[in-house]
């Protein structure tokens, strides 16, 4: 006999954060999220996120063994910027067991129309801001940072319940050496035509994280696509996302454009420390995790190209070329093996197809589903 309960405690909690570890348990391919990020981020008070929005989540138990989880989520934000009556659900992990899904979402679905929501929309977690999407395509190695993964049945389970496509996302992959470096070449001319209208191309400054986290900050909220639901970060949310990515963070691999003093665009790639994440045990920085991730995190030989964004007025001039190039060129001088770069959205050729000009090889892709309610 299968019910749901509302997580309420800190142990219910713990149990929510450490389910996937159980269900996955025999795949290779999962790589656990770390536990202390994962309860910060799922802890009213501890996120920023939870002062204009909330959230609620749920465990499904079979004999008194959890069989799923899943969160509903509403996020204010996005509805006010939307116009819209929007809720998501996220956290989403099940045995393979129709009845059980069906009951996950039942409960999600109930919260969200409770709160006078009519459609909703996911797996996101919280905003696309953070990881969203269902694997559809790619089972074959373990995600990326900051990329989701499950199993191939959760499609079909929630197809079977009435979820449809809302969007897909595509991942691609870049190996060393197999990889077109022509806007490696171009960087110089490219640089000398922006150079003439004040544009100039530099890295992050680390010793002025503050002034420059608040510079990007403006660019990020103005940069990016609303076609996937894009809700633009409040200041205290942004600042937890780039304190967060400043303890991975390398400088050779944050490139900024910059006219007379103001940010214009920017990229981002992170270390995949994924490739460390994978050996710890649960999650558990202690006793012996955090070890691992100090010491792992010189050996990454693998990028995640995470964010490109230029403002509007400034797209078209060359300054796109010009910051994925600098990321390349960094790849090859560090000796990186492979570089992933996710997401973007399946439809969006004015992204996609540069990225295949320069040799991006299509590997991944992602779904995030709607369903009226």
């Amino acid at each position: 006999m299968s019910e749901i309960i509302t997580v309420s405690t800190k142990k219910q909690l713990a149990s929510f954060i450490d389910f996937p570890h159980d269900l996955h348990a025999n795949d290779v391919n999962y790589v656990p999220e770390l536990f202390i990020a994962q309860r910060d981020l799922l802890t009213p008070g501890k996120h920023p996120f939870y002062e204009h929005s909330q959230i609620q989540l749920f465990l499904a138990y079979e004999n008194g063994k959890i069989v799923g989880r899943i969160a509903a989520i509403n996020n204010t934000n996005h509805n006010k910027v939307y116009q819209a009556k929007d809720g998501f659900f996220g956290f989403f992990d099940c045995i393979e067991d129709q009845k059980v899904a069906n009951l996950l979402v039942s409960a999600a679905e109930e919260w969200l129309t409770g709160k006078g929501l009519t459609k909703v929309l996911g797996p996101v977690n919280f905003s696309t801001n953070e990881t969203c999407g269902l694997l559809i395509e790619g089972f074959d190695g373990p995600p990326v940072l900051m990329m989701p993964y499950n199993p191939p049945y959760y499609l079909p389970l929630l197809e079977k319940i009435g979820f449809v496509k809302n969007v897909d996302l595509r991942a691609y992959r870049y190996t060393a050496g197999n990889y077109n470096d022509r806007s490696v070449g171009l960087i110089d001319k490219l640089e000398e035509r922006l150079q003439r209208n004040d544009i100039v191309i530099r890295k992050i400054n680390m010793k002025d994280f503050k002034n420059e986290r608040e510079a990007i900050r403006a660019v990020y909220n103005k940069a990016w696509d609303k076609n996937l639901g894009f809700v633009p970060l409040t200041d205290k949310e942004f600042d937890y996302m780039a304190n967060d990515m400043k303890l991975i963070l390398d400088p050779d691999f944050c490139v900024l454009a910059e006219q007379k003093g103001r940010i214009v665009g920017f990229a981002l790639a992170l270390p995949d420390i994924n490739q460390i994440q994978i050996k710890i045990k649960r999650g558990r920085l202690f006793p012996t995790g955090l070890i691992k991730l100090l010491t792992g995190k010189k050996k990454v030989d693998g990028i995640r190209i995470l964010l490109l964004g230029v403002i509007d007025g400034y797209r078209k001039m060359g300054i796109e070329a010009c910051l994925y190039g600098h990321i390349i060129k960094s790849f090859a001088a560090k000796n990186m093996k492979y570089a992933e770069a996710s997401w973007t959205l399946d439809h969006n050729d004015m992204v996609n197809k540069p990225i295949e000009n320069i040799g991006g090889q299509l590997y991944r892709k992602y779904r995030t589903l709607e369903k009226a309610i």
